[in-house]
């Protein structure tokens, strides 16, 4: 790219082609290594895994994940070394920045405290920026939760941790596989299931949010899943009169969480 100086002579800045974005300081590699820090009970975010690669102890690996219910993805050879070019032979782990909590264990304490569960359903937030600034609104409102998926959902790493102020180191975090399930599993516990949605006529401030609550907000891209939507017992909109008819997710969450505090306290 040319620049001039101020003596306008001629500048050139080159870019090196070869050069690569350092490893993550919370990722791990190599089949030994990660088995070991699962066994360890460490908490794994992201786990990546060659396809077609097959061993004895990439054997001995999956048996383990799926022991533990760890959510790993196969991925081609090339994906891996876009991530490190060392010896990964195959795979590749991410360590979460947060311990993960059961969710079974988060309702039924609070309903033994004499609580009403008041949760929070992250479906497909993807941006670590949104995922820790909802982190940080969520705790100020008093969420005991945040409820993930197991794929497709932000890394649990230092920038979301940064980004939420360090208020995902006092709120619990459920990463459950299917969420569908867990709406389900939900209403069959006593929690009234809100999704955060345009897709409908009702106003946020007209539900009523007292009580054992869950909030579903929606992905970056297209919101709440329709098959969430389908099954929650309100959807709730919030009123806009400007010329763009929608909100950033971590705006959005906090808006409705505020609204729920607003009526519980």
């Amino acid at each position: 790219m040319e620049k001039r100086d101020k003596k306008g002579i001629k500048q050139f800045k080159y870019s090196n082609p070869r050069q690569k974005k350092p490893l993550p300081a919370n990722a791990i590699f190599g089949t030994r290594a990660v088995l070991e820090a699962i066994k360890a009970g460490k908490e794994i975010d992201k786990l990546f895994i060659q396809r077609g690669i097959k061993n004895e102890l990439t054997d001995e690996l999956m048996e383990t994940v799926r022991e533990q219910n760890i959510a790993c993805t196969k991925v081609p050879v090339e994906k891996l070394n876009r991530i490190t070019r060392k010896n990964h032979q195959g795979v590749i782990a991410f360590l979460s920045a947060v311990q993960f909590r059961s969710l079974d264990h988060i309702i039924s304490e609070s309903y033994a405290q004499g609580k009403d569960p008041f949760l929070l359903v992250l479906d497909r937030v993807t941006d670590v920026r949104n995922f820790g600034a909802i982190a940080r609104s969520a705790e100020c409102a008093g969420v005991q939760a945040l409820i993930v998926p197991a794929k497709g959902a932000a890394a649990l790493n230092s920038d979301a941790v940064k980004t939420s102020a360090g208020a995902l180191h006092h709120i619990a975090v459920c990463r459950e596989n299917n969420l569908k399930h867990t709406v389900e599993y939900l209403q069959k516990s006593g929690v009234q299931v809100i999704a955060a949605t345009e897709k409908t006529d009702q106003l946020l401030y007209d539900i009523d949010l007292k009580g054992p609550l869950a909030i579903v907000m929606g992905s970056e891209e297209d919101g709440v899943s329709p098959e969430i939507l389908q099954i929650v017992d309100h959807k709730g909109k919030i009123p806009m009169t400007g010329n763009i008819s929608s909100l950033n997710v971590s705006v959005a969450a906090g808006i409705y969480l505020f609204e729920a505090l607003r009526q519980r306290v």
